[in-house]
């Protein structure tokens, strides 16, 4: 495995990363908007930190249908709460989530590290953006549906190829671009123009994508995969089903691991390389 990049850190083979949650929403589904408001979105920046996150990630724009948010709103959401973060943790990794390239030229200029793409490449300026600035970028296969947006009956002949197939092309479409080799990542992005079988799939055959020598990062958290392959478990039941997995992910290889609890998967993560061979 090669070199993870991110910032001034080093991740080298083995070495797991933590990135941790924080959306500033009014309707995310798994804190129905509680850190929303700034203050409270800073505070649980200072809690990830606290419990062992190298990245955070900010959100302005719930991943699911809702409400119309434009570019202005998300830089509102978004924009002050980077510069705040960059100031208060100055070594912290701050990774924005957007598919938008204005979003992200704004963020980028605020102090971000890292652009996490998880709808699949929608906008190719991203990728400009992200070498521009020098900074890190998330490939995320989400089936090529647009942002925000559920098919019905969704279908692939092998889930796994597809994803393969599609983050790769993104990420040597971003090293065309001029971002970092060693600052790219990929993303199967469980759940995204995928239904339960389809992330299951994923999680048992995630070898196949670290295989590909790129960084896998996987956001698997409380996620309604999850929740459906348990008896339809809701968001808050969910937990343990959710360190479960990635911990079935780290002992494939996966690199970097987007959660809700960065506490919780620092602990699970450091299980897992006490188990793995040397």
């Amino acid at each position: 495995m090669s070199t993870l990049r991110l910032a001034d850190r080093e991740f080298r083979a083995g070495e797991f990363a933590v990135m941790a949650v924080v959306n500033r929403t009014p309707d995310s589904f798994f804190d129905k908007g509680s850190t929303f408001g700034f203050q409270a979105a800073l505070d649980a920046v200072d809690r990830a930190v606290a419990g062992g996150a190298d990245i955070v990630d900010i959100g302005g724009v719930k991943a699911g249908p809702g409400d119309e948010v434009d570019v202005a709103e998300e830089i509102r959401r978004v924009a002050d709460l980077v510069k705040a973060v960059r100031d208060r943790h100055p070594s912290l990794i701050i990774s924005v989530d957007t598919w938008r390239a204005e979003v992200g030229e704004i963020v980028a200029e605020a102090g971000a590290d890292l652009l996490n793409d998880t709808w699949g490449g929608v906008d190719p300026g991203l990728a400009d953006v992200a070498a521009r600035y020098g900074i890190g970028l998330v490939c995320a296969h989400a089936g090529r549906v647009a942002p925000r947006t559920r098919p019905h009956r969704v279908s692939y002949d092998d889930v796994v190829r597809d994803v393969i197939d599609h983050t790769v092309e993104l990420a040597e479409r971003a090293i065309r671009a001029g971002v970092r080799r060693e600052s790219i990542l990929i993303d199967p992005a469980h759940d995204f123009g995928k239904n339960t079988r389809h992330s299951l799939e994923i999680s048992r055959r995630l070898d196949e994508l670290v295989a590909t020598g790129w960084p896998v990062l996987v956001a698997v958290s409380n996620k309604d995969f999850v929740g459906e392959t348990l008896g339809g478990l809701p968001v808050a039941e969910r937990h343990a089903g959710t360190l479960a997995t990635l911990a079935v992910s780290a002992w494939q290889g996966a690199r970097v691991f987007r959660v809700h609890d960065a506490a919780s998967a620092r602990t699970a993560l450091a299980t897992v390389s006490a188990l793995r061979p040397a």
